[in-house]
This record gives structure tokens, sequence and C-alpha cells, in this order.
């Protein structure tokens, strides 16, 4: 899952807002950003860092409050810094030194995706009211507005649809809309902006449309925009989907980044995490 979605979020970085580059999209290398030069190709965004801190909170078993999760993204942050984040929210982010300031200051009424790119690992639980309710929980310290939620309990259902195996995978919008409020099961067309639904209805839009990882990834860059998060949330579902192939480039995988927190970091983190089932 992790691995996937690292890729999938590194991969969309190159062609977010930046359709100048969809001439690319045919998954041989990363491609640089024609603007955002500060993100070297293969390297992940904050979509990414992100869901490993809610990933790793999951894996360590600690009590899952605000104050928890606000002190995970502080540590998680602080360890790597990097850029990718909202200019608002990276300066937010430099500038608090633990949890308890995150809590304090933060002005959490965003309906943007932030919180939707980050909830996938929440789907491992087995009890879907504990999704929602740990998914909902982790939201509010950022996005505590109804689209701002209902877009990441619908991500974390995503992905928790296929790692319990379910049902077929055309049918999983119709399974989230019979939990969280949306249309979720109608198709999303035209360019990602930054709503949270729409990075979400994009993702599992593709999800639906698609069986192999590699068509899957390519279709989520084809619609422009924000596409790097609904690759994120895409590929953390499918890659846990027994009727997707698991076809990603080996090329992809082996030129993602490899530091403290790059690729073989994930891989560990994605077994101890999958572990859990």
């Amino acid at each position: 899952m992790l691995l996937e979605l690292a890729v999938g979020d590194a991969y969309g970085a190159g062609f977010e807002y930046a359709s100048e580059n969809l001439h690319h999209n045919d998954l041989s290398r990363y491609v640089a950003h024609p603007r955002h030069h500060e993100i070297c190709p293969g390297c992940y965004t904050d979509d990414t860092q992100m869901t490993l801190a809610v990933a790793e909170l999951i894996e360590e078993g600690v009590e899952w409050t605000s104050l928890n999760i606000a002190d995970k993204f502080v540590t998680v942050f602080k360890r790597d810094e990097r850029t990718g984040y909202a200019g608002h929210f990276y300066d937010f982010l430099k500038s608090v030194k633990d949890g308890q300031e995150f809590l304090k200051l933060i002005k959490p009424a965003s309906d943007k995706s932030g919180a939707a790119m980050r909830a996938a690992p929440i789907g491992i639980l087995s009890d879907i009211d504990v999704v929602l309710e740990r998914t909902k929980i982790q939201a509010r310290l950022t996005h505590d507005t109804p689209d701002g939620i209902h877009a990441a309990q619908a991500a974390a259902l995503l992905s928790h649809y296929f790692v319990h195996d379910i049902g077929p995978f055309v049918d999983v919008g119709a399974f989230i809309e019979s939990h969280v409020p949306g249309e979720w099961d109608t198709p999303y067309q035209g360019k990602v902006k930054s709503k949270g639904w729409m990075s979400v209805r994009a993702a599992i839009t593709a999800v639906k449309r698609n069986q192999s990882l590699s068509t899957l990834l390519i279709d989520c860059v084809n619609f422009t925009g924000d596409v790097d998060t609904v690759a994120t949330i895409a590929l953390a579902a499918a890659s846990v989907s027994r009727e997707y192939t698991q076809d990603l480039p080996e090329q992809l995988i082996m030129s993602l980044e490899n530091g403290s927190y790059g690729r073989d970091y994930i891989i560990q983190l994605d077994e101890r995490l999958l572990a859990l089932l």
C-alpha cells in the first residue's frame, strides 16, 4: 500500500497543475515539474509524508488522540523537512515545536484534500465505524469542515474496501456512498481542482475503470490538476485489490527516493502495517 502510494505521489508530482508535461505521461521515468524546481524527480511530497505519519501511529498502537496525531505530524515533518506542502501550512509546521502548539495555533477550516490524501492506512482497520471515527479525528486537526471530513472518510473506505476484500472493484463507489455523504459513485470529469471531494471522486472513478496499476496511474495523471493526490489515493487502494494487476514499472520503484525515510523505509513500514491485518 505505502510503496505504491509513494510512487503515485512522486510520479504525479511532476504533472501537478502542469498539463504541459502530459506528453511525458508514459511511466518511463519521473519528470521534473516545470515550475516547482525544488521537488526533484522521484521525490515524494506532503501526501506521502503525512500518510507515513498516520501509518506509524497505527503501527505503533498509540492512543488515537488529537494530541498524539498532531505530535506525529510535527515529528515526521521536522525529521525530514521537505517542500510540497501548501505554502502557509509548510510555514506553520516550521514554526511550531510540538503537537500542543500545533493544536493551539492551527486554523482547521479547510475543505481541500489534505485530510483525504493521508487517510488510506486507516482503512486497514476491520471495523467500519472505527475507520470512520478515526478518520474524522485526524481530519478535524486540519480540515474541520463537512467536505474535508467526508472526503477523508471516503478515501479511507476506498482502501478499506479492497484490503478487506468486501466486493468487486466496480461496486466500491456505491459502498462508500452507503457510509459517507457524497456522490462517490458518480464518475468525475474534468480537471481536478483543490477541493478534497474532487481528488477522492477522481480516484474512485479511475479505480473503477482500470484493472492494472500502470494504466491506473496514467489515468490519474490524465485528469490534470491536483493529480499527485488523485494518484496517491487511488494507488493506495488498488495496490491491495485482488482484482488489480500489480504492474508498476520497476524503474519507477527503483528510482523512488531512498534516503532515511525513502523506499526501503516505506517498504518496511508497509510490511509492519499490513501485518496488523
